[in-house]
C-alpha cells in the first residue's frame, strides 16, 4: 500500500483483526454484486469505501424517479440512465481507486458462470428467486462465496452459503428449486426505506470479512429482521443431503 492507502484505511488497519494483511486482501479482492438497487446500493458504497480492489455491477434495469426513495447509489439527474452507470459514477466518486466494471445485462448460467468464476465473493442483492437460484448454482459449481440479501415490506433477511466447507447448506438447501414460491415486489407490496440499508450493509459486512478473513460468517445461520418492532430472528441452517444443487460436491 502507498502513503495515500495507508491514511484512506487506516481505521481499518487500527483494528487488530484487519491490519495491513487484512486491508491488503480486501485490495486484492474482487466482488460480484448482482443487482444494483435498494440492496446492491449500500453493499456497494461500502465495498468501494473499504477499499475492495474490484467491483463488477450487474444490473439490467434503468434508474426510474420511484427507485430513488431507497436506491441511494442514484440521484434525481441521473433518471433514465443504466442502473450500473449510475452506480459505477457514485462508487467513483467515493473511492476512484476502486474498480468498476458496470455490465448492464441480465446475465444468464453461462455469463453467471464466467462472472462468478472469476470473483473473491459474491453478493445476491436480486430481487427474484429465478436470479437467485441461477446465482447459487453458479457458486456451488465454483465453490464461491454467496451473501444473500431479500428485503419487502418491513421484512428482511441475510446469510451466507459458502460451500467450501463440507457442512455448509447452500440456497438451494433452505429454498428448494422445486418448490413454488410467491414472488413479491417492491413495485407492487412496497418497501420500508431504510430495511435495505440495513440488510444491504451486513451483506457487504459479511464479504468484507470472507475476503478479510476475519470473525465467524452467517454460513449456516439465516438472520430475520422484523423492522416493525426491530427484532431480530436467527434460525439454523442445515446442510440438505439430497440438494439437487450441491449435494453431489459433498461426496
Amino acid at each position: 500500500m502507498n502513503d495515500q492507502q495507508l491514511l484512506r484505511y487506516s481505521r481499518h488497519i487500527l483494528l487488530d483483526e484487519i491490519g495491513i494483511e487484512g486491508q491488503e486482501r480486501l485490495l486484492a479482492a474482487h466482488a460480484l454484486v448482482i443487482g444494483a438497487g435498494g440492496l446492491g446500493s449500500p453493499a456497494a458504497y461500502y465495498l468501494a469505501s473499504a477499499g475492495i480492489g474490484k467491483i463488477t455491477l450487474v444490473d439490467n434495469d434503468t434508474v426510474d424517479l420511484t427507485n430513488l426513495q431507497r436506491q441511494i447509489l442514484h440521484t434525481t439527474d441521473r433518471v433514465g440512465q443504466p442502473k450500473v452507470e449510475s452506480g459505477k459514477q457514485a462508487l467513483s466518486q467515493i473511492n476512484p481507486e476502486v474498480e468498476v466494471v458496470a455490465l448492464a445485462e441480465r446475465a444468464d448460467e453461462d455469463r453467471l458462470a464466467s462472472l462468478v468464476r472469476q470473483a473473491s465473493v459474491v453478493l445476491d442483492c436480486s430481487d427474484n428467486f429465478a436470479t437467485r437460484h441461477a446465482v447459487n448454482r453458479a457458486c456451488v459449481e465454483h465453490k464461491v462465496p454467496l451473501v444473500s440479501g431479500a428485503a419487502i415490506r418491513f421484512d428482511g433477511q441475510v446469510s451466507v452459503f459458502d460451500t467450501r466447507h463440507a457442512d455448509a447448506p447452500c440456497y438451494a438447501c433452505l429454498f428448494p428449486p422445486e418448490q413454488q414460491y410467491e414472488e413479491v415486489l417492491c413495485s407492487t407490496m412496497g418497501v420500508f426505506a431504510p430495511l435495505v440499508g440495513i440488510i444491504g450493509t451486513m451483506q457487504a459486512a459479511e464479504a468484507l470479512k470472507l475476503v478479510a478473513g476475519v470473525g465467524e460468517s452467517l454460513a449456516g445461520r439465516l438472520l430475520l429482521l422484523d423492522a416493525r418492532n426491530m427484532e431480530w430472528t436467527s434460525i439454523r441452517i442445515a446442510h440438505n443431503a439430497v440438494c439437487p444443487v450441491c449435494a453431489h460436491t459433498k461426496e
